[in-house]
């Protein structure tokens, strides 16, 4: 069964480069991102890496932890670590989930039931392992993206992707299309026009059915 935006995402226990891990006891109370990637020592992964290494100080700041997962060992992920390191100039703080098994593809459909590693394998045998899941406190699904192999991730966008999602958080507002933290937000239509009023003010109609506000708390 697919995956859903709300539903809670699928608990499991798995070695890391990090050791052992719950990986809702690992969530916590906080935000994670999981991002998947389908074979270590591969050039788009290993920039991918190093964009999330370098976004350290970013992730702390929004209360977030980042967990990777690729279909190879710990031993490699190890070693692969290097080469993100190298490429990133920093260290790679982030823990790295070995998924030979496919357990944890599967669990968060990225590949089918009857998918397995074939000797010889490359990284096509398992190129829908590239997915970017935002996961919330109560260990729902926030949002998931997934990307073919020839694109590079954007970060950027997984990041503002993330404020968005934080700033709508358990408020009646949505965000408009290009976003950024400090922009106008929308008044979400679960309010009528009075009760937009009460709650946040004032507001702009753009429409009778698009209402913009100043960002609370921005």
């Amino acid at each position: 069964m697919s995956l859903r935006i709300n539903d809670i995402v699928p608990n499991f226990t798995a070695e890391t480069t990090e050791g052992t891990i719950d990986f809702h006891d690992w969530i916590g109370d906080s935000y994670a991102i999981l991002f998947s990637h389908p074979k270590d020592f591969t050039p788009v992964c290993t920039t991918e890496f190093g964009a999330v290494a370098r976004l350290d100080d970013e992730w702390t700041k929004r209360g977030t932890k980042v967990i990777g997962v690729s279909v190879d060992d710990v031993p490699d992920h190890v070693k692969w670590k290097g080469d993100i390191e190298a490429y990133a100039g920093l260290p790679a703080k982030f823990p790295i989930i070995a998924d030979k098994d496919l357990k944890v593809s599967k669990l968060f459909d990225m590949l089918p039931a009857e998918a397995y590693l074939p000797d010889g394998r490359t990284a096509n045998d398992t190129a829908s392992v590239r997915s970017i899941f935002i996961i919330g406190p109560d260990k729902k699904l926030r949002l998931s993206m997934t990307y073919p192999m020839s694109i590079g991730r954007n970060f950027a966008e997984v990041l503002r992707a993330l404020d968005a999602v934080r700033a709508t958080e358990g408020v009646p507002i949505a965000t408009p299309a290009d976003w950024q933290p400090g922009d106008d937000v929308i008044v979400a239509l679960s309010l009528n026009d009075d009760q937009a009023r009460d709650k946040f003010g004032e507001f702009d109609a753009v429409l009778p059915y698009l209402r913009k506000i100043k960002q609370p708390n921005a």
